[in-house]
C-alpha cells in the first residue's frame, strides 16, 4: 500500500510541475479566478441599501452563480491537457514505462488536478462572501449570507470539479490536439452547469432534499464516470491515442 501512495503521489507532483510550467494553464488557472470574483463582486457592491427586494435577488443569484464556472473551467482546461498535452511533449512514453498501475495514473492525474481547482473554487466563494459583509450595506450583506443558493453552490463545488476532471481525462485520452481537447472538455462540462444555474437562478427551488437528492445523483455519475475513463487508460492508448490492436490492424 506504501508503494502504491508513492506511486500516486509522484504523478501527483510531475503533474503539478508540468501544469507550472505550461503557460496557457498556468494562465488561466490566474486569471478565470481573478474574472470571476471581479464582477459578481461589483456587482453586489453596487447595490444601493433601498434597492428593491427583485433587483436584489437577481444581483444575489447572479454573483453566486458566477464563481461556481471558476471549479468547471479550470479543470476542464487543466484535464484535457493531462494526457494529450503530455503525447505532444513527449513526457507521457517515459511515464509509461515505468511500473506504475493504471489505477495509480489515474488517481494521481485526477488528484492533481481536483485538489487546487476544488481548493480554488472555495477560495473564491470565501473572498467573495468576505468582501461583501465587509464592504457591501447591511440588507445586502444579509441576502448574501441567507442566500439558500450558497449552500447549495458549496456542495457543488467538488462535484462539479470531478465530471469536469473525469470529462476531460477521457476526451484528453482519445484526441490529438490539445485545443480540440479543451474545446471539447469545456462543453462536455456544461451539463451539470446547466443544473446548477436552474437552481441559482431558483427556476428550480434549491431546498434541501432537492440539492441532497441531485449531489447523490452527480456523485454517482462521477463514481461512474470514474470507472469508465479507467477503462481508456491502458499503455498502448494513451501513447497512440487508438484503440489497442488498431496499430495491429493498420500494419497488416
Amino acid at each position: 500500500m506504501s508503494a502504491s501512495i508513492a506511486r500516486v503521489g509522484a504523478v501527483i507532483h510531475k503533474e503539478l510541475a508540468e501544469f507550472r510550467r505550461n503557460r496557457l494553464i498556468a494562465t488561466t488557472a490566474a486569471v478565470l479566478p481573478v474574472v470571476f470574483l471581479i464582477g459578481p463582486t461589483a456587482s453586489i457592491l453596487d447595490i444601493k441599501a433601498g434597492a428593491l427586494s427583485a433587483t436584489l435577488d437577481t444581483r444575489v443569484e447572479y454573483s453566486l452563480f458566477l464563481p461556481l464556472l471558476v471549479p468547471v473551467f479550470v479543470p476542464s482546461i487543466m484535464s484535457a491537457y493531462s494526457v494529450v498535452g503530455e503525447r505532444e511533449q513527449g513526457t507521457l512514453e517515459p511515464v509509461l514505462t515505468t511500473p506504475i498501475r493504471r489505477a495509480e495514473l489515474l488517481i494521481g492525474k485526477a488528484a492533481a488536478i481536483f485538489l487546487p481547482s476544488a481548493a480554488l473554487g472555495y477560495v473564491i466563494f470565501g473572498v467573495f462572501v468576505a468582501i461583501t459583509q465587509l464592504a457591501a450595506s447591511p440588507p445586502v450583506a444579509a441576502a448574501v449570507r441567507h442566500a439558500p443558493q450558497l449552500p447549495a453552490a458549496l456542495v457543488f463545488i467538488p462535484l462539479l470539479a470531478a465530471w469536469a476532471i473525469w470529462v476531460g481525462l477521457a476526451i484528453s485520452a482519445r484526441v490529438s490536439d490539445t485545443r480540440v481537447a479543451q474545446q471539447l472538455s469545456i462543453l462536455g462540462s456544461l451539463p451539470p452547469v446547466a443544473l446548477a444555474a436552474l437552481m441559482q437562478f431558483k427556476v428550480i427551488s434549491p431546498t434541501f432534499g432537492l440539492v441532497a437528492a441531485l449531489a447523490g445523483g452527480l456523485l454517482a455519475v462521477d463514481c461512474a464516470a470514474c470507472l469508465a475513463v479507467a477503462r481508456l487508460f491502458d499503455r498502448e492508448r494513451l501513447i497512440t491515442g487508438t484503440r489497442p490492436g488498431r496499430l495491429n490492424e493498420k500494419e497488416t
